[in-house]
């Protein structure tokens, strides 16, 4: 992929302001750079922002057998750290399996291998990216062993999977729901934000996300037994915080390792810059949506290419157009390349884990005609420009760049 910087119009890039450099430098020159003051206002910030709701998504939490306890926020240094935190803390362990998508980054299935579990995948719905409620069910009631212990649904671009019919199930069938919420931020539905709905969800803040610490993440639970322990766990299993032992006149240096954990924690030199991108977070939201309308209402005249799902609380991480081949000579390969050519950064989301070898060579039957609707969309789907400071001409650059590459190769 060429450069951004020799790109008409990147792919992606984060809009950082002044006080974003201001916090930075603020932490470098306090003497105290890892995990301290900034990442827990961070975390109790973001809880803030998750838990005000009005009260009808509080009186349909209660309808739906949710919890209607607060939010409890844990900052990590990935999306994927947290992820695997959600699932430890929620019982994936050798012996046991989870079920989530194809149409993902490797890092949602891999975390649970991480952890010695087994992988069942549901093929995504036909007119979305977001995993079928009904194929989950299937797999769920085919569970004679009962190892399946959670689902993993990923909201795709932003776009909110079917979390009323998923709740149901978790109901139904005893398992713990844990949305990889990389993409939705911000997603208000009306259980919740996406990622507080269920048992656990996980944020990205990676630097192409709605909000970013350069690298980072945030995992939100309303059980205060899965926080402690995740809060363990995040730090080599140890029984009390750094930030506690190093600053505090009166603490002692000694400590306790109560189970074998990870170093996930995240760093007040990218806490800072999260705790200012939260508080641009809806100016962010505005932005991108001002995007997405343009496309659309451009996009929606061409009938060689297809606007995205649009569901309840879409985030608008992603714009994933899909790219209607039969009106076209050419394929999404080409249609990429053409585009790249005028100058537009593009990408794909995403390539679907059974095209790669490591997951091909778990399971005969991992294999793209058993996931017929994955294989389909992966097939036609290119993600466009989209990102806050994107300028209206830029917009128009994208656009005309579809318009005429669509043109010329019009079948």
């Amino acid at each position: 992929m060429a450069d951004s910087d020799s790109l008409k119009v990147p792919f992606s890039r984060p809009s950082i302001s002044k006080e974003e450099e201001t916090g930075v430098l603020e932490v470098l020159r306090s003497g105290w750079l890892t995990t301290g003051k900034h990442a827990l206002a961070f975390e109790k910030e973001f809880s803030y922002y998750m838990n005000k709701v009005d009260d009808s998504v509080i009186a349909a939490r209660k309808a739906a057998g949710l919890s209607a306890k607060d939010v409890i926020s844990l900052a990590v240094n990935s999306a994927t750290s947290g992820m695997i935190l959600a699932m430890e803390a929620c019982g994936v362990k050798p012996g046991t399996a989870v079920i989530t998508t194809p149409y993902t980054f490797v890092s949602t299935a891999a975390c649970a291998k991480h952890l010695g579990a087994d992988v069942l995948f549901a093929d995504i719905e036909s007119g979305s990216y977001s995993i079928d409620a009904g194929k989950v069910e299937k797999l769920l009631a085919a569970d004679d062993k009962k190892k399946i212990v959670a689902v993993v649904p990923v909201h795709i671009a932003g776009n909110v999977c079917d979390m009323e019919r998923l709740v149901e199930l978790a109901h139904k069938y005893n398992v713990k729901v844990i949305e990889d919420a990389a993409h939705a931020f911000p997603s208000l539905t009306k259980l919740g934000y996406a990622g507080t709905i269920c048992d656990a969800g996980v944020f990205s803040f990676y630097v192409t996300k709605t909000m970013t610490t350069a690298e980072g993440g945030m995992v939100c639970v309303r059980d205060q037994a899965l926080a402690k322990r995740m809060t363990v766990m995040r730090m080599h299993g140890m029984d009390r915080t750094t930030w506690d032992r190093y600053t505090s006149p009166r603490a002692s240096w000694e400590y306790d390792i109560v189970d074998l954990g990870w170093k996930f924690n995240l760093p007040d030199l990218l806490a800072v810059i999260g705790r200012v991108q939260l508080a641009r977070s809806n100016e962010f939201f505005e932005k991108r949506k001002k995007i997405v309308s343009l496309y659309n209402k451009a996009f929606s005249g061409m009938d060689f290419i297809q606007v995205p799902p649009d569901g309840e609380g879409n985030a608008w991480h992603l714009y994933l157009a899909r790219l209607n081949l039969d009106k076209l000579k050419i394929n999404r390969e080409e249609f990429a390349k053409a585009l790249q050519k005028e100058g537009i950064g593009i990408s794909v989301h995403f390539i679907p884990l059974f095209h790669f070898k490591y997951w091909q060579k778990l399971d005969s039957n991992f294999r793209a005609k058993n996931f017929p609707n994955a294989e389909s969309q992966y097939q036609r789907t290119i993600s466009l420009p989209l990102w806050p400071d994107m300028t209206e001409k830029m917009a128009e650059d994208v656009i005309n760049a579809v318009k005429k590459i669509g043109e010329a190769n019009h079948a």
